[in-house]
């Protein structure tokens, strides 16, 4: 089950905690329990990413859960990086825009079938489908498909990236753009991850047969992907270490739906407000998390909570008041930030764990990680 209360990510914890030492022999197997299914709490920030890595060590020495929480922190470094380089994220919307206003009737009708499902190679219609029904697809499923998608069926790798986001529990701006851009051939210079059949059989406990000939090792070939995305660096932006002291509105949104921990803890709203999704299936398991948060942040601040349909009635519910929030990251949420803040008086405030790690996300990963680890040793 994926967890969509805080309560349940923390129970999905404790329950992974013994299985922790196994996650590094066993993270690769599509259909085994080797994984935490814990991702879409802690996109959404139901439990924290430092609460994680502080119950993993205390239960285990970092010698053996390295590759786990080698694994944790990638979302953090993914984060950090699009931080950096927000036009990366600007350019891929545009280009989504772009490529379903004018791409051919045939491209888009194949991209159609083969997200439906209908792509005629069985063992990807079948992750396709899985995404579709629940939300949720094994990471390593996520890249093969990804791989089949840009390198066999030779589609943009944007419109695989879109749907991604669009359907996935634990969709992620950051992790799912840049993971897209590196099966793509973009992220890291040089390399391009090709699906191939050995390793869906090594991998999948069952696999069918049917279309599999389509991705037999040294068959697929990577497909020349042009780069349109703006990667210059930008400073980080800066925003308050801790919380206000007079009364304010608390924003709720879904890339931290954990007020009452942490900096904003001791904050005096008035009431709290989240800017509620539609009602399609995963903006279902997004409201019941975002109802989760808001009735865990009524009860701590003691003051109403509310969802609104949209900036402006968010605005008018405030009454002119001061809003404060957690700084969202680059994405959608950030978008909502900005045209808050061209209508009301805002305060961001970000935590202490992404203020620290953002800044080291400047080159690649291992040099990031070679950072970070020399804290959790």
């Amino acid at each position: 089950m994926i967890p969509s209360t805080r309560e349940e990510a923390l129970a999905a914890l404790e329950d992974f905690v013994p299985r922790m030492p196994a996650y590094a022999a066993g993270r690769n197997y599509v259909g085994r329990p080797a994984v935490s299914l814990l991702s879409a709490a802690i996109r959404h920030r139901l439990i924290l990413e430092e609460e994680v890595v502080e119950r993993s060590l205390a239960a285990h020495p970092f010698s053996r859960i390295e590759k786990w929480l080698q694994e944790m922190v990638w979302r953090t470094y993914w984060k950090g990086w699009l931080e950096a380089r927000p036009g990366v994220w600007d350019s891929f919307v545009q280009r989504v825009d772009d490529l379903r206003t004018h791409q051919p009737t045939d491209v888009l009708k194949r991209a159609d079938d083969v997200a439906a499902g209908r792509s005629g190679v069985a063992a990807m219609d079948r992750f396709a489908r899985e995404l579709l029904e629940t939300g949720y697809v094994h990471n390593h499923a996520r890249m093969w498909w990804a791989s089949f998608w840009i390198h066999v069926e030779r589609l943009p790798w944007e419109l695989g990236a879109a749907h991604y986001l669009e359907h996935l529990n634990d969709a992620d701006p950051a992790s799912n753009t840049l993971s897209w851009r590196w099966v793509a051939g973009l992220q890291t210079k040089g390399k391009t991850y090709l699906v191939r059949r050995s390793n869906l059989e090594k991998y999948c406990d069952s696999l069918e047969s049917d279309g599999l000939e389509r991705l037999e090792d040294g068959r697929v070939s990577a497909v020349e992907v042009h780069e349109y995305a703006d990667l210059n660096v930008r400073p980080l932006v800066p925003v308050e270490s801790g919380g206000p002291d007079a009364p304010c509105v608390l924003w709720l949104h879904e890339d931290d739906l954990l007020p009452e921990v942490g900096p904003l803890a001791s904050a005096r709203p008035t009431f709290v407000v989240a800017i509620g999704p539609t009602a399609d299936r995963v903006s279902r398991f997004r409201r019941t998390a975002m109802d989760d948060g808001l009735r865990r942040a009524s009860a701590h601040f003691g003051c109403p909570a509310h969802v609104v349909s949209s900036v402006d009635e968010f605005v008018g519910l405030s009454g002119g008041r001061p809003v404060v929030a957690f700084a969202p990251f680059v994405g959608p949420a950030q978008a909502l930030a900005a045209e808050l803040q061209s209508r009301v008086s805002c305060t961001f405030v970000r935590r202490a764990w992404d203020e620290r790690h953002f800044r080291r996300a400047t080159r690649g990963f291992f040099p990031f990680w070679a950072a970070v680890s020399k804290e959790l040793k």
